[in-house]
């Protein structure tokens, strides 16, 4: 089973990258304006930031059960992949909302002045994870220190800044992670990067061993996963269409946890060939045990608060990654998520 991506950030922009965003995001794009009669819909070209699975089984199960359509949206999922770039392509019109892998690439965005902002946490948790051997005597994520760890290039610039921060890490721990499960499973004192909803499952299966997991957003991470982005000007121009699409979202969300998966697995099973049906079990099972996407305070699934935002941003700039001066509030809006339904059962 091939390893699924783990985390995506946007450390820095080039000027040039920047001004591209900026003037991208800026122009006007005809599909972002619905039509005027009772019959017409809004298309929403909708970038994903991988392949198609589980952990994007809110989108397909709003688009499979008609969520979207029922709110005047045509959402067309544009699947991702090794590579995947959201930011550049909502810069070049390419796409007109996206998926945001964490609140880094929010930030980020904000630190460049790019006009695109967050305006929905699909995941409450982030499901980012360090791995131990059982055997390796490693009962919690600080006894890590001095064990080299297994990181993604991109993880370097994300949840690596708050791991040397919290846990005094360092730069000599790191060891290139290349997405192969065999490294870890050879090397008995190595840790590694994952999703709990992913790498412990290929891992138990090709190692034949169940790894130590250590989630970092129960040991105090404030981060959301799987934001979806929109740009300044699509908010500004069709706020009921992304506030349908948020609402729309949501209810995706419920129903593939809680409810009928099986018409979104469909369509992840069609886009992505590669899938196979036990995997994406096994990450819907895990992301409800974890609470990914409901959370654990009783807010609506899709919720976002200034606390948490701005704790991303008090460790941003006490570990030095956060440019002076950058004003968090321009990484999100609240506007579109105070209308959303409490989660199942409350």
């Amino acid at each position: 089973m091939p390893f699924r991506r783990t985390v995506r950030t946007v450390r820095t922009l080039t000027p040039l990258f920047a001004l591209l965003l900026l003037a991208g995001a800026c122009s006007p794009k005809p599909e972002h304006k619905a039509s005027g009669d009772q019959t017409g819909s809004t298309t929403i070209r909708f970038a994903t930031d991988w392949k198609a699975e589980a952990e994007q089984g809110g989108f397909y199960e709003a688009v499979a059960t008609g969520e979207y359509a029922r709110r005047g949206l045509d959402v067309k999922i544009l699947p991702g992949g090794p590579g995947s770039n959201v930011p550049q392509l909502l810069a070049s019109g390419a796409a007109d909302m996206g998926i945001g892998s964490n609140s880094f690439v929010a930030v980020n965005l904000a630190q460049e002045h790019v006009p695109v902002k967050a305006v929905m946490a699909s995941m409450q948790k982030d499901p980012w994870i360090l791995m131990a051997h059982p055997d390796a005597g490693v009962n919690a994520i600080a006894e890590m220190k001095g064990h080299p760890i297994l990181l993604s290039d991109s993880s370097l610039s994300g949840v690596w800044v708050w791991l040397k921060s919290r846990y005094g890490f360092t730069d000599a721990q790191v060891r290139k992670y290349t997405f192969n499960a065999g490294p870890f499973i050879q090397n008995r004192d190595a840790m590694q990067q994952g999703y709990v909803t992913s790498e412990p499952y290929t891992v138990e299966k090709q190692g034949g061993f169940k790894p130590r997991v250590f989630v970092l957003s129960d040991e105090g991470y404030p981060g959301y996963a799987d934001l979806v982005l929109a740009p300044d000007a699509l908010i500004a121009s069709n706020p009921k269409a992304v506030q349908a699409f948020v609402e729309a979202t949501a209810a995706g969300w419920k129903a593939y946890l809680h409810g009928d998966p099986k018409p979104a697995d469909a369509l992840i099973l069609k886009d992505n060939p590669d899938m196979t049906q036990d995997v994406l079990d096994q990450a819907r099972d895990k992301m409800r045990s974890y609470a990914i996407v409901d959370g654990k305070e009783g807010l609506p699934i899709g919720t976002m608060t200034e606390a948490r935002w701005q704790a991303q941003s008090d460790f941003m700039a006490k570990a030095g990654a956060l440019k002076p001066g950058t004003d968090i509030k321009t990484a999100y809006t609240l506007q579109f998520v105070g209308k959303l339904s409490p989660r199942p059962g409350e």
